[in-house]
């Protein structure tokens, strides 16, 4: 598939994680790919071995022209910025400010032809998480609680931010997408039986 042949898109947090995984599936389907990143290193070799077109990377914190080029938005929030989590009142602050951020946004910047959404993973395997896929008797207590049973992969929340910023989700705008394995699906109850 190549829904973003002749298109640019500028990943942010391109470095590592689900802003690699981005970088790469907007380069797998034919995008020419400005990486920004704060981190040097390890943005240059997300550059050097991307699939498609030769990227531009970019050691910086972020840039504008988005009504100019009609762009969208993606935002990483989290399903923790939808709901609490134990001994995480900081994190889940920031990220329920994300989630807040891309709804307004997305009516302060809709009439200028500018969507603004968001993702909400779930436990994702990524290096902020590293430590916490050693334990596995934690993972499995994620597992319990996650319906599909297991820990998000990156390359699964790059596929639906992949969707958000092509035209297929041209009339989406100010949503705030879970990549959850069905986790906001629950009340809080434990499983039965």
């Amino acid at each position: 598939m190549q829904r973003f042949q002749a298109k640019v898109v500028i990943v942010t947090g391109a470095a590592s994680g689900i802003g690699e995984a981005t970088a790469r599936r907007f380069s797998s389907e034919g995008a020419s790919v400005a990486l920004v990143d704060r981190n040097e290193i390890p943005l240059a070799k997300v550059a050097s071995d991307l699939p498609g077109p030769q990227p531009l990377a970019h050691v910086a914190d972020v840039l504008p022209h988005l009504e100019k080029t009609k762009g969208s938005i993606i935002n990483t929030a989290s399903v923790s910025g939808l709901g609490g989590d134990w001994g995480m009142s900081p994190y889940n602050a920031a990220k329920g400010a994300v989630v807040n951020l891309t709804r307004s946004l997305a009516l302060d910047l809709g009439k200028k032809g500018v969507r603004i959404n968001s993702v909400c993973p779930s436990l994702t395997r990524t290096g902020m998480t590293a430590d916490m896929m050693d334990d596995k008797e934690l993972i499995a207590k994620f597992a319990e609680r996650i319906p599909l049973g297991r820990v998000c992969e990156p390359h699964e929340v790059a596929a639906v931010i992949a969707f958000l910023a092509s035209d297929d989700a041209s009339f989406m705008t100010g949503a705030n997408v879970t990549v959850d394995g069905g986790v906001s699906a629950s009340n809080g109850q434990p499983p039965q039986g």
